[in-house]
């Protein structure tokens, strides 16, 4: 059957150029923007099972104590959520290399410790560590 010039022969099979360009520059972009995403966290001192047992010593470190009930006690001092910036800021300025020790309560939430980190690191804390309830030997 002969085709006049005035009719057209469609193509059937689709074009996958133009989808493998878009594609591949997407994984391009995505392995550039990748590493930028990435957000810092906070770096905590893993202590040791031995580690959790001795006291803080006030004049070279700083401990905050959390409670399951929310109560706070800095270096042995109960303080108030509001008031422990000033407090912690004073601590740490006395401290020689300017430790948070953490210890909470097994129960505790862990936005509060969260929490605790992060109103350490904005009051002048190098170093963070998180220590284990003396009392609690659930191992």
């Amino acid at each position: 059957m002969k085709i006049s010039p005035f009719e057209t022969e469609y193509i059937s099979a689709p074009n996958i150029t133009p989808l493998v360009d878009v594609s591949l520059i997407l994984v391009i972009i995505f392995m550039v923007t990748a590493p930028m995403l990435m957000q810092a966290g906070i770096r905590v001192l893993e202590s040791k099972t031995g580690v959790a047992t001795g006291k803080c010593a006030v004049s070279s470190n700083v401990c905050i104590n959390l409670k399951t009930n929310g109560e706070l006690s800095l270096n042995g001092k109960i303080v108030g959520w509001k008031t422990l910036p000033g407090e912690l800021r004073k601590a740490l300025n006395k401290s020689q290399d300017k430790l948070v020790a953490i210890t909470a309560e097994e129960k505790n939430m862990v936005d509060d410790v969260v929490r605790l980190l992060d109103i350490s690191r904005q009051n002048g804390a190098k170093k963070l560590a998180i220590m284990k309830e003396h009392g609690n030997n659930h191992e």
